[in-house]
């Protein structure tokens, strides 16, 4: 039995066009267009409201937009949704589990409704269950579980009919560091074997490391699209250096110096002493700013430069975008319609 639809591949995984979602006065995705080819993984980066889950939401064909298109697999996801549906993994922010339901009859309950019979049904259950590592907790009550194994049960039930594109709304929100750790490792897997992933996070760090591009979505808008390096690119000064600088002493000796200091800037105070901007690229300037710390009696163990931290050129984007000095990488035109 073939739960698979035909998917397109003259076109974009995901195509969005212009879309747009009101709930009353509220424009949750307001002209919200881009595009994802076959066999990326794009990290979905926003602020609470900003517009992320409604736009997956309508992808997933849980939604109706009030304007625009989205389409899936080259599928019009308002006008065939049963086919979006059949090539389409989605795992919710949130899901319900059953009281007195174990995990395999849970996943047996959505293999069914999905059309797997007999031997092909035990055996599919089975792979998606190894994969997560869920075999182990095939008896377990699904309501009765960490959140890391609630999570990984969320994703085998996405995984069962084996999708060809997957949209991931916040998978790693409330997981320990083993847990998430445990999920990125499913998520390389599952690139590598070459579906297409959209994953929304607010742990950018982790988005950066697992996803080839990210797309940044304000008040509905779509506003960068493009891989980490990019992003911190563009919302750098041209003329900046971070230097991570740790002192024997407290740090606010090392930020009374810093604030009496030309050319350097504070931008956190840290345990240790503080991270600094120097408004200079130049090697014997920077150079010259440790010999001035040195000569000044400060006793520095440690200093070093440091990549400006994607947290940092998001909050940093934010605010250029509402003073309206952002200049940085439009969005790519999204594919053909």
């Amino acid at each position: 039995m073939s739960t698979h639809a035909e998917i397109d591949t003259s076109q974009p995984a995901i195509v969005v066009e212009n879309l747009q979602r009101c709930f009353g006065e509220l424009r949750a995705a307001d002209g919200v267009s881009f595009s994802i080819d076959h066999g990326r993984v794009v990290g979905f980066v926003g602020a609470n409201g900003a517009g992320k889950t409604t736009t997956m939401r309508i992808l997933a064909t849980l939604d109706h937009p009030n304007g625009g298109m989205a389409k899936v697999g080259g599928h019009n996801v308002v006008h065939y949704p049963a086919k979006v549906r059949r090539l389409l993994g989605w795992m919710p922010d949130s899901f319900g589990t059953y009281d007195h339901m174990t995990v395999l009859e849970y996943l047996d309950f959505y293999a069914r409704a999905l059309g797997y019979r007999g031997a092909e049904r035990v055996q599919r259950i089975q792979e998606v269950m190894d994969f997560t590592e869920l075999t182990p907790l095939a008896d377990r009550l699904s309501n009765k579980m960490s959140k890391g194994q609630t999570q990984r049960l969320c994703l085998g039930r996405a995984l069962l009919h084996d999708p060809k594109i997957l949209i991931l709304d916040e998978p790693a929100a409330g997981l320990d560091p083993k847990a998430r750790v445990e999920l990125k490792r499913l998520i390389r897997i599952l690139a590598e074997e070459g579906k297409t992933i959209l994953i929304s996070s607010h742990i950018l760090s982790e988005l950066g490391e697992m996803c080839d591009s990210l797309l940044f979505i304000d008040k509905g808008r779509i506003v960068h699209h493009g891989d980490a390096d990019s992003m911190r690119r563009d919302t750098a000064r041209a003329e900046e250096t971070l230097v991570n600088v740790q002192i024997i002493g407290p740090p606010a000796k090392l930020i009374e110096w810093a604030l009496t200091s030309p050319l350097v800037q504070v931008v956190e105070e840290t345990r240790c002493g503080a991270k600094l901007s120097i408004l200079s690229t130049d090697e014997t300037i920077i150079a010259s700013v440790l010999k001035r710390m040195i000569t000044d009696g400060l006793v520095v163990t440690d200093f070093h430069r440091e990549e400006r931290r994607l947290e940092d050129a998001f909050i940093d984007l934010l605010g250029r975008i509402d003073d309206g000095t952002f200049k940085g990488t439009p969005p790519p035109l999204p594919g053909p319609a």
